[in-house]
């Protein structure tokens, strides 16, 4: 799944997403870096926000993003502080009530990832620490087979050993999933190691796009050139 914003103007009150182009391109990570207020997470609402009114074209694979818009939303996975889940529920419930909803959506996946993660189907969302909602989160994205990953300051705050492995697992999903992964985040270090493109935003505008110079590929520390 590709996805290109074409001069996408948005307003919503005071703030405006002004003539937004970029691309999110299959099989890599990109970046969304910015100072907060920037519009980072207005830009994913543009995406998973069905009543959004906007000038200009959002497109997927060349076709209009809102075109079959629950088609898309059934392959695209959001991973944030936000709480879209039933936090009363345990994980497993969750899973098992909202899995109608996604066509591909897979229950021994889904167990899989999670004990992959070291983590409880049995406990409630809300008992879980901000660490293990994002774990949950990716891991429910995973079982409904998304091919579109938007991340929203998903790593900050996260262990430095399970962050490394959450790359890795981003890596392993982009070689064998054909997806896209599109996150925002503050810490250069993150950029430097694991993006492919970045996308700069300041202000509502995007002051720059550009691939990645290099970055160290996950788990044999060589350099790939993008």
């Amino acid at each position: 799944m590709e996805i290109e914003f074409q001069n996408v103007t948005y307003r919503k009150k005071r703030f405006v997403l002004q003539d937004i182009s970029f691309k999110i391109r299959q099989g890599y990570i990109t970046a969304l870096i910015g100072k907060n207020g920037a519009g980072k997470t207005t830009l994913f609402h543009l995406l998973l926000d069905k009543t959004a009114k906007y000038e200009g074209k959002i497109l997927v694979d060349g076709a209009d993003w809102k075109q079959d818009l629950a088609a898309h939303m059934n392959q695209t996975a959001f991973v944030s502080d936000e709480q879209r889940y039933f936090m009363d529920r345990t994980a497993r419930e969750n899973a098992s009530m909202l899995q109608w909803l996604f066509e591909g959506f897979s229950l021994s996946r889904f167990q899989e990832n999670m004990d992959n993660m070291n983590l409880s189907v049995q406990k409630k969302l809300c008992e879980l620490s901000r660490g293990e909602y994002l774990k949950y989160q990716l891991a429910f994205g995973i079982a409904q087979g998304a091919k579109l990953y938007l991340l929203d300051e998903a790593t900050a705050g996260m262990d430095p050993v399970f962050k490394r492995d959450f790359f890795k697992m981003l890596h392993t999903l982009l070689l064998d999933e054909h997806c896209a992964v599109f996150m925002s985040t503050h810490l250069q270090d993150e950029v430097d190691k694991h993006m492919d493109y970045i996308v700069r935003m300041d202000a509502g505008r995007i002051v720059s796009e550009h691939a990645a110079v290099c970055r160290k590929e996950i788990g044999n520390g060589k350099d790939q050139k993008i």
